[in-house]
């Protein structure tokens, strides 16, 4: 039986779309047959692995958001899992093991944290980034006691809709077009390949294609590159029970927030990074199964994304490593990918968090 939650409490917004009273909880990957049933879910993954979906009574269009009051904490109690010392060392540590040849790329990551007293109300959040930071990708989740989670997500991870699969890696990232560079292109470039790779496991030969290679999208305050890969489910896997578990064992974590080839590239994350990723880096979004059966989702990479817990805010950010990594450049984009979203949370424009 699914894991029962305690109250019918909860929310959950994507895509014009508001949630409320909360039905169950399923871990996905012990019970994926549980997501063919009709209904729609709220979905937020770990990177670490685990991935939940909560089941939703009530879906509607959202309704125009009068933010609530969100007080976050102070610009200067946010601190980070790594130092710069410590970031610039260990895109070193990537660019020996690129030499060596283990790993092509990998994903490295910083956590930023601040004390938060008591759960805070996602939706003031939410409605704070949305006016401060719009993004395709936004939405949250709160269930109080069991998740809290704000994502900005400019990246989409997944789409499934009429039986084809879509997935759309960022890979390079500047404060304006020009300053793009050779290194950001081959690295879209490699991680498109990695996507295309991990979608042929799941779809029809032949179907896979790249269908937009380094497209630009401006956000506020920043590019970056997109491309899009798409598929065309198989049969067996379209139809199968267990289809989320066939989706995520072929794509998780996503390959642009990883490495590649991914395997190596997580044993190299595990020994360097100090603070698990969480959601950051995971996914975020949304399944509707209907009465038919016919399934819709969209799933953002959990980038450009807060979650609470025990008291404390927590907020990540990253850059991919390549032979072709400038150290201090690569701890200077991750400033940028924070510098907006922190600052909107803790009450000003931006904040560099530099240590």
């Amino acid at each position: 039986m699914p894991e029962q939650t305690v109250s019918r409490r909860g929310v959950a917004w994507f895509a014009g779309v508001e949630a409320t009273g909360v039905v169950e909880v399923v871990d996905v990957r012990a019970q994926p047959e549980r997501l063919a049933e009709p209904g729609w879910w709220a979905v937020v993954g770990d990177f670490e692995g685990t991935v939940r979906a909560w089941r939703f009574a009530d879906v509607a269009a959202a309704e125009p958001v009068v933010a609530g009051v969100w007080t976050g904490p102070s610009a200067a109690s946010w601190s980070s899992s790594i130092d710069r010392a410590g970031y610039v060392h260990a895109v070193g540590q990537v660019r020996a093991h690129i030499q060596e040849g283990d790993v092509y790329q990998a994903n490295l990551c910083r956590v930023l944290s601040a004390p938060l007293p008591g759960e805070p109300d996602a939706r003031a959040l939410g409605a704070l980034l949305g006016a401060g930071n719009p993004a395709p990708y936004a939405g949250g989740v709160q269930v109080p006691g069991e998740v809290w989670v704000v994502t900005a997500s400019p990246e989409l991870y997944l789409r499934v809709d009429g039986g084809v699969v879509t997935s759309g890696p960022i890979k390079g990232t500047a404060a304006t077009p020009e300053q793009m560079t050779d290194k950001d292109r081959a690295e879209n470039v490699m991680i498109t390949d990695l996507v295309r790779n991990d979608l042929q496991r799941v779809c029809a030969p032949g179907t896979v294609e790249v269908t937009t290679l380094l497209g630009e999208e401006r956000h506020p305050g920043l590019v970056h590159l997109v491309s899009t890969v798409q598929g065309v489910l198989t049969d067996d896997v379209a139809d199968a029970p267990d289809l989320w578990a066939r989706l995520l064992d072929a794509t998780y974590p996503p390959g642009s927030v990883s490495g590649a080839p991914k395997s190596s590239a997580l044993d190299i994350i595990a020994a360097l990074e100090t603070a698990p990723r969480g959601p950051y880096c995971g996914a975020v979004g949304w399944i509707e199964v209907g009465a038919d059966g016919d399934v819709r989702a969209e799933l953002a990479v959990g980038i450009r994304t807060f979650w609470w817990a025990d008291d404390v805010l927590r907020f990540g950010t990253g850059a991919g490593i390549t032979w072709g990594s400038d150290p201090e450049g690569e701890w200077a984009e991750t400033e940028l990918k924070a510098a907006r979203l922190v600052g909107l949370a803790s009450g000003v424009a931006a904040e560099s968090m530099s240590d």
